[in-house]
C-alpha cells in the first residue's frame, strides 16, 4: 500500500508541479558557502557539538560536519546553523 501511496503522491506532484520535498517529506538544505545552512523537514536533533550536528530525517538522517557549529535558530521542522561547514551527509 505504501508503494501505490507513493507513487499517487508522485503522480500528483508531478501534474499540479509542486516540488519533490513537499510531496515525499524530504529534506531541503540550503547551503550558503561553507558558512551557513539551512535545512527543512527534520524530525529532530541527535546530536550537536561545535564539530558535529546529526539531524534525524523522515527516511534517514543528515549528518554536518565542521568547526564552531553553531544552531541559530530551531523551529519544529526547520534549524539553521552556522560555522565553517566541511560536509554535509545523508545516511539512508
Amino acid at each position: 500500500m505504501g508503494r501505490i501511496t507513493r507513487k499517487l503522491n508522485q503522480l500528483a506532484a508531478k501534474m499540479l508541479d509542486l516540488p519533490q520535498d513537499v510531496v515525499q517529506d524530504l529534506p531541503r538544505i540550503t547551503l550558503i558557502g561553507n558558512v551557513q545552512l539551512y535545512l527543512e523537514n527534520h524530525q529532530g536533533v541527535l546530536h550537536f557539538s561545535d564539530e558535529l550536528l546529526k539531524l534525524q530525517l523522515s527516511k534517514g538522517q543528515v549528518e554536518v560536519t565542521g568547526k564552531k557549529l553553531v544552531i541559530r535558530a530551531i523551529l519544529t521542522e526547520e534549524v539553521f546553523i552556522e560555522g565553517i561547514i566541511d560536509s554535509v551527509r545523508y545516511i539512508p
